[in-house]
């Protein structure tokens, strides 16, 4: 493998040593720059000799955040791979990350191991993400059940009589069940849907999202 010319952008200064201190042991990794915030990052650069392959990237810096400073980044490194290091896992965080440019996300509760395998990876042209990472954009993507689909098949049938204008009396005799079964498969339908009237069911009804 050719070296790998890495740059960390991490404010925490035990977390540096510690990232530092693993790829430095490594023959074919080279740490050329370790700054804490983006603004020292970018004023470094200009007199360095060797351009980062690789940067391992934190979110929350002082200064400018991470996300932000991915794009500044990106103008004085276009061919730069940025892999984000972080506490943060929130969703939104992570496709704030990778819309600005990041090509991976890492947790800090990767391990070393795991993380020089994600450089690894990154510099032969892959992505990388943390398993839990992972698993959210999975989840973010995965066709979304509609809300109906959480009703039972009695509960729509109640529903169906509401939007038809139907009273709770004439839906209980349609249904051969009782009045007060009716209103408990109502009460049970609004809290499901996360609503709190008749008028909001209908609406629901005619916006198809039921």
């Amino acid at each position: 493998m050719k070296d790998i010319k890495l740059a960390i952008i991490e404010d925490d200064a035990l977390v540096q040593e510690s990232l530092c201190a693993f790829f430095d042991v490594i023959s074919h990794t080279q740490c050329v720059l370790v700054a804490a915030s983006i603004e020292s990052f970018l004023k470094d650069l200009q007199s360095l000799k060797k351009k980062p392959d690789i940067i391992l990237l934190d979110i929350n810096l002082l200064g400018m955040s991470g996300i932000e400073g991915i794009p500044l980044i990106k103008q004085e490194l276009p061919h730069v791979d940025v892999i984000m290091l972080t506490t943060f896992e929130d969703t939104d965080s992570i496709f704030k990350a990778l819309c600005a440019g990041a090509c991976s996300y890492l947790s800090k509760k990767t391990t070393l191991k795991k993380i020089q395998e994600a450089v690894e990876i990154v510099f032969d042209g892959g992505s990388y993400m943390s398993p839990s990472i992972a698993r959210k954009i999975a989840n973010h993507y995965a066709p979304k059940n509609t809300k109906s689909e959480l009703l039972t098949s009695r509960q729509k049938e109640i529903v169906t009589g509401i939007v038809d204008g139907k009273s709770y009396k004439m839906i209980a005799d349609d249904l051969f069940i009782s009045l007060d079964t009716v209103r408990s498969h109502i009460k049970n339908i609004y809290k499901t849907l996360e609503i709190n009237s008749k008028a909001e069911l209908i609406r629901k009804s005619y916006d198809h999202k039921l």
